[in-house]
């Protein structure tokens, strides 16, 4: 029996010196993209910010969000994502459209994010962390935000400028995660954005 083929999609990057170029993505079966209202939205918000400051992508699935911030002028991300499948799109998105200013990693965020801070610490940039993680609705993830508040405790406020949360509509968060104040949330639809300043934002 022929193996049954994965389902993609396509999305354009939406600005940028890689605008148009195609971003393939998996089903959302898979994994959940972002939406490219949400996306936009997000990079209307730090679009004069981003250049030559760093992205990381906590849970990157296809990588549109590090392919828009290094299209849109970031010097560096990097994207993590666990699932193999999805991982190898990620690959070859970042393959296709620039392997020089993304690094991937495979495997857990989690157990990969020491990782990353340590690069960040010697990449001497300023970073923007963006965390999209499974809703905890789905069987197994009942914990996952808790989980990730306690990733972005782990930032030191010198890395970053921001910490962009992707999350489900009408949750509850803290006003306050480590060395992080929530400043806004803007919803859209079932999903929601909220960012976290430090207190000492350049």
């Amino acid at each position: 029996m022929a193996k049954k083929r994965q389902k993609f999609y396509k999305t354009p990057v939406i600005a940028g010196k890689y605008k148009g170029r195609n971003i393939h993505i998996p089903s959302i079966n898979t994994t959940r993209s972002s939406k490219a209202v949400l996306r936009e939205s997000l990079f209307n918000t730090i679009q004069f910010e981003i250049v030559g400051r760093a992205f990381v992508e906590v849970f990157a699935g296809s990588g549109s969000v590090a392919i828009e911030a290094v299209s849109r002028g970031a010097a560096k991300a990097w994207c993590i994502e666990k699932e193999r499948s999805v991982y190898k799109m990620l690959e070859e998105n970042v393959n296709t459209i620039t392997n020089k200013e993304i690094e991937i990693l495979w495997g857990d965020s989690f157990e990969l994010f020491d990782t990353v801070l340590e690069e960040l610490r010697r990449s001497n940039l300023k970073a923007f962390f963006y965390f999209d993680p499974p809703f905890s609705i789905r069987e197994g993830m009942e914990d996952i935000y808790q989980k990730v508040f306690n990733l972005i405790k782990k930032i030191d406020k010198d890395l970053a400028l921001m910490v962009i949360l992707e999350h489900m509509s009408g949750l509850d968060l803290p006003e306050k995660i480590g060395e992080f104040k929530l400043s806004k949330t803007k919803r859209f639809g079932k999903s929601s954005l909220s960012y976290y300043y430090s207190s000492e934002k350049e």
